[in-house]
């Protein structure tokens, strides 16, 4: 996984096609994209990018719970960088069973081999052997080819611009101050994939309990959890906090952070500032999450565990199929 990291910039020198594009509706600008983990995150990234393009993420079994007239004049992408995932097979099915347009992407497995089958659209991902929590690059670069092609240029970009190596460095001054603590990781409503992404990197690399919320809301609910400090310290010792800011957040927000950062060092609990730093968009998030990676790989490395196998979810997998 390391090299993977190391080497993540290279992902956006991925120049992607569409397979069967004789039967491609180029004029639908809504989608759906069917996925599970870390292969629906592109989709949650676009959003980030432009929260103005239409996108439903569906991470389940079938299609979204919606009338047909709404469902109709969609573009359903099913998504699943092994190309075997039980749900976004599924969904496939279903979407193409009911005449819906539909698009596969993946680097192979089922998903194509049913594309091929019924000259079905496809984008074909590079078949490296990382985990699709790390294939973010290739997904993103896919995903934009599909549903908003003037991003491709600045994605692009990054091939040139991300310094992984430093952004290492970084995640190696952090590290010390997380170990045996659970990461509660919080980002205003317009970053919240990116705290979820760091949720979900920290779960599966460093196989570890880890959190996230967004503000304004966890203002009104989750915040006044934390008070039970007073009577309880050392539960309260497990928790350290990452807001993750943004320079182009709300006004409004920001303040919100600030307070928050406040009162929780009045309650003892520690609180790490983390911002989103570039000169576009994309570099700012992917900077970012590639500090995520790091950060989640560093600490699997602390806890001695294997950082790119998810054996747990795996035996998870084998026992329902």
């Amino acid at each position: 996984m390391e090299n993977s990291i190391l080497n993540f910039a290279q992902q956006f020198g991925f120049r992607p096609e569409i397979k069967n594009e004789e039967n491609f509706n180029k004029n639908i600008k809504e989608f759906v994209v069917g996925g599970m983990g870390g292969s629906h995150l592109a989709a949650g990234i676009l959003n980030v990018y432009n929260s103005f393009l239409n996108i439903i993420i569906h991470k389940d079994y079938g299609l979204p719970d919606l009338s047909q007239d709404l469902l109709k004049n969609k573009l359903f992408i099913a998504s699943s960088y092994s190309g075997n995932t039980e749900e976004t097979l599924d969904f496939l099915d279903e979407a193409y069973s009911r005449g819906f347009s539909v698009l596969a992407i993946s680097k192979g497995g089922k998903l194509i081999d049913f594309a091929k089958k019924n000259k079905i659209p496809y984008i074909l991902l590079p078949d490296q052997d990382i985990q699709p929590r790390v294939a973010l690059g290739f997904t993103t670069i896919a995903l934009s080819f599909v549903i908003c092609k003037e991003s491709l240029d600045e994605l692009y970009q990054l091939e040139n611009k991300i310094d992984s190596k430093s952004i290492k460095t970084e995640a190696e001054h952090l590290v010390p101050n997380f170990v045996n603590k659970i990461p509660i990781i919080y980002s205003d409503t317009k970053n919240q994939i990116i705290s979820y992404i760091w949720k979900i990197k920290i779960n599966e690399t460093a196989k570890f309990p880890a959190f996230k919320n967004d503000f304004p809301e966890l203002n009104h609910n989750e915040m006044q959890s934390y008070e039970f400090v007073k009577k309880y310290q050392n539960t309260s010792d497990l928790f350290h906090f990452i807001f993750i800011k943004d320079s182009d957040a709300n006004s409004k927000i920001s303040t919100r952070f600030e307070v928050l950062e406040n009162l929780f060092e009045e309650y003892g609990l520690p609180v790490t500032s983390i911002y989103l730093e570039g000169q576009t968009k994309f570099e700012k998030i992917f900077n970012n999450l590639i500090l995520s990676d790091w950060f989640s790989f560093l600490l699997a490395q602390k806890y001695n565990v294997e950082p790119e196998k998810v054996d747990f979810i795996e035996k998870f997998k084998n026992k329902i199929s």
